[in-house]
């Protein structure tokens, strides 16, 4: 009998490291599809309860279809446009101000970005009537096994997201279920209940706000550049907005950190040019970014999105070391491995060694 369960064991734990090992193969594609479950959960179990769909019977696959076309896509594509203006505003500050003096052998290749035409509507429109395209043509033939090869990845992780995501959805409280069948003395499920609260309130909730306080910065910062004198206009809005949510991680200076730099680098100029009456838009610069950048989404969305278990230093810490150690999808995957590690501390480690419940 023993021998049996041995052998059991070993092809379980067999079993158990081929899949661990692929799926460190495609570790930020999983991550990511947790941080888009977590997301999206509440939505779906919105949908779950409305009795005029469920009189239709719609089923949950459909609901979960409906789900990730509704929210998430969306999320995504906004995201990822905010990404790409945040890398054109990077690119444009670099190369006002060179931040290094030669460019490294291992990316020596991307030096022909700088020959492109601007990566608008309007620039690609215009190199096509200057008959200036001739560089994006050369780009793509010399780097035609780099592109192929970006691409095809990126479609693969995307793929992968989507799966994941979906069947989180609507296979999530089964797998749930099936890990508290092993519990003996509802210390699983009050692990369990208290991790999955967690991650979704840190997860989902801390980097959301970064998310939205760093949107509504950037909105308001070329909302404000919109009107404002070409004097007193805040350089980079979009990197600086970034920068901004990214700032309201930090404990009790937060957001000001950036914000008012940004008024005091566009005041010094016109202070010395004596153009003293701009200040006057600079003021109602700070009066915006007090209030609607820092004030509200504080008043609104911080009793919503902030967990109760995970101490905010510590959760500072894994939103800057995670992405340095891990890359991308560190971001993610820190935050997760804190609240798990923190969360296990607090409520099963001390019963496993004896202590009394609190």
């Amino acid at each position: 009998m023993n021998e049996k369960r041995i052998v059991v064991a070993a092809f379980g734990i067999g079993v158990a490291a081929t899949v661990g090992y692929l799926i460190s193969r495609f570790i930020a594609a999983f991550t990511i599809a947790v941080f888009l479950y977590y997301s999206s959960r509440g939505f779906y179990t919105k949908l779950s309860g409305v009795q005029l769909l469920n009189r239709f019977g719609m089923p949950r696959q459909l609901r979960a279809l409906t789900t990730i076309s509704l929210l998430v896509v969306p999320f995504v594509l906004l995201i990822s446009y905010t990404i790409v203006l945040l890398v054109l505003e990077v690119r444009n500050f670099v190369q006002t101000y060179p931040v290094v003096e030669s460019v490294p052998d291992s990316v020596a290749w991307f030096e022909g970005v700088n020959e492109l035409p601007s990566l608008t509507f309007n620039g690609i429109i215009s190199a096509y009537q200057a008959g200036k395209l001739e560089p994006f043509i050369q780009f793509g033939v010399d780097h035609a096994a780099f592109a192929t090869s970006l691409v095809s990845g990126l479609l693969l992780n995307l793929f992968i997201i989507a799966v994941v995501t979906y069947y989180l959805l609507i296979e999530g409280s089964t797998f749930r279920a099936w890990l508290l069948r092993f519990d003996d003395d509802d210390l699983a499920r009050e692990f369990f209940e208290a991790a999955d609260a967690e991650l979704e309130a840190v997860l989902f909730g801390n980097l959301l706000n970064v998310i939205v306080i760093s949107l509504i910065g950037a909105i308001v910062f070329m909302g404000y550049n919109a009107v404002a004198p070409g004097a007193v206009e805040v350089p980079y809005p979009v990197l600086s907005g970034a920068l901004t949510g990214i700032a309201s991680l930090i404990p009790v200076i937060g957001m000001k950190i950036v914000y008012v730099p940004l008024a005091i680098f566009a005041a010094v100029p016109v202070v010395l040019n004596g153009q003293l009456p701009l200040l006057v838009y600079l003021a109602g610069f700070l009066v915006l970014a007090i209030v609607v950048v820092d004030t509200i989404p504080d008043i609104v969305l911080r009793p919503y999105l902030s967990g109760d278990r995970t101490h905010v230093g510590l959760l500072m810490l894994a939103y800057i070391f995670g992405p340095v150690v891990l890359g991308f999808y560190g971001l993610f995957f820190a935050p997760m491995v804190l609240v798990i590690a923190l969360t296990f501390a607090d409520t099963a480690l001390p019963r496993l060694l004896g202590a009394d419940p609190r």
